[in-house]
C-alpha cells in the first residue's frame, strides 16, 4: 500500500503528487509500488526492501545523500484469546526534501501521526519527524511493557490453583515477547547515540529537549523491560514447583482415600468367603451390621491417624 501525506494548516492530508515536504508511507508494498517510488524519488530500492524481513537488524547508514534508518517497532498479535507481543523492522528514509517509512504491518504507531494524533506534527520537517518517531515508539514500548505486566499477574492468579501447564506456556510466551523488546530497544539506543552526531542527519536547537526525551524514554523502557524479565523468570521457576506440589497434594489425597477405601473391601471380601463366622455372628440378624460397623470403625480410625499424619 503507497500512501502519501502532507501537512496543510497544522491538519494531514492525503495527495498524490510526490511533491517537496510529502511524508510517504509504504506498508508491505509490491514490487510495482517499490518500482514507482524508486524512479519517482530517486530511492535505492534495496533501501525500500530493507524492512521488509523481519530479521533485518536496525541500523544506519548513508548513500549519495539518502539516509536510512531501520529500528525496532513494537507490535501486538492474537494468539488464541491471548496478546502475544514481538517487533518488526520500520524504515525510515530520508532524501533532500521528504520522509519516506517502509513497515510490513499498517497497524503501527504510523497510525497516530496518519491520525494527527501527535503535537507539533510536520511532514515539512524531517528531523523532528524522525525524532517524534523515536520518542512514540519508545512510548509504545513502555505502553506494551505494562500490558506485559498486568497479563502476567492475572496468569500468575490463575497459577495459584493451577495443575496444568496452560498457564506456564502463557508465561512463557510472555518471557519470549520481553526478550525480543529488550533486545530491540538496546538495538534502538545505538541507533539515538549515532543519531547525536550522524552528520549526515543536521540537528536543530529546538528538538534537543525532544531527543533528551527519547533517550531517557528508550532507557526507561529498557530498565522495565529487565525488571519485568527477571520477575517473570522467577515466577516462572516458583509457579513451575508450585504446579508440582499441588499435583503431589492431589496425589497424596488420593492415596489416603484409597487406603482407607481398601479396608470394607477387605473385610468385606474375607466374610464373603466360605468361613465359619465367630461364634457371636451364627444365625445372628446382626451379623451384617455388626460387620459394616466393624468395618466402619477401622475406616474412621484409619482416616483419623492419616489425618492426624496430615495425609488428607
Amino acid at each position: 500500500m503507497l500512501e502519501i501525506f502532507k501537512t496543510v494548516n497544522n491538519e494531514i492530508i492525503s495527495t498524490d503528487a510526490f511533491e517537496d515536504g510529502v511524508w510517504v508511507n509504504l506498508v508491505n508494498p509490491d514490487e510495482n509500488e517499490i518500482n514507482t517510488v524508486s524512479r519517482a524519488l530517486n530511492v535505492e530500492a534495496d533501501f525500500l526492501k530493507a524492512a521488509l524481513d523481519e530479521e533485518e537488524r536496525a541500523r544506519i547508514e548513508s548513500d549519495n545523500g539518502t539516509t536510512l534508518i531501520i529500528v525496532d517497532i513494537p507490535v501486538v498479535e492474537k494468539e488464541g484469546k491471548m496478546n502475544v507481543y514481538t517487533t518488526i523492522p520500520l524504515a525510515i528514509i530520508l532524501i533532500k526534501h521528504m520522509i519516506i517509512t517502509v513497515c510490513l504491518k499498517e497497524d503501527t504507531l504510523l497510525n497516530d501521526f496518519k491520525n494527527n494524533k501527535v503535537k507539533s506534527f510536520l511532514t515539512q520537517y524531517k528531523t523532528r519527524f524522525v525524532l517524534q518517531i523515536l520518542h512514540k515508539n519508545a512510548t509504545r514500548y513502555l505502553q506494551y511493557l505494562k500490558h506485559i505486566d498486568k497479563t502476567s499477574s492475572r496468569i500468575e492468579q490463575d497459577l495459584h490453583k493451577s495443575m496444568k501447564n496452560k498457564e506456564l506456556i502463557q508465561m512463557l510466551k510472555l518471557e519470549k515477547s520481553l526478550v525480543y523488546f529488550s533486545t530491540a530497544l538496546k538495538s534502538n539506543e545505538v541507533i539515538l547515540e549515532k543519531l547525536m552526531k550522524y552528520e549526515h542527519i543536521k540537528n536543530y536547537p529546538e528538538d534537543a529537549d525532544l531527543l533528551e526525551d527519547v533517550i531517557i524514554e528508550n532507557k526507561q523502557a529498557i530498565e522495565m523491560a529487565n525488571i519485568y524479565s527477571s520477575i517473570l523468570t522467577g515466577t516462572m521457576d516458583a509457579f513451575a514447583s508450585v504446579i508440582s506440589n499441588n499435583l503431589n497434594i492431589v496425589m497424596k489425597f488420593l492415596t489416603s482415600v484409597t487406603i482407607v477405601m481398601a479396608i470394607p473391601t477387605m473385610i468385606s471380601s474375607f466374610f464373603g468367603m466360605n468361613v465359619e463366622l465367630p461364634l457371636p455372628m451364627e444365625n445372628n440378624p446382626f451379623s451384617f451390621w455388626i460387620i459394616i460397623g466393624i468395618a466402619l470403625s477401622l475406616c474412621l480410625i484409619t482416616g483419623y491417624t492419616l489425618y492426624k499424619k496430615k495425609m488428607f
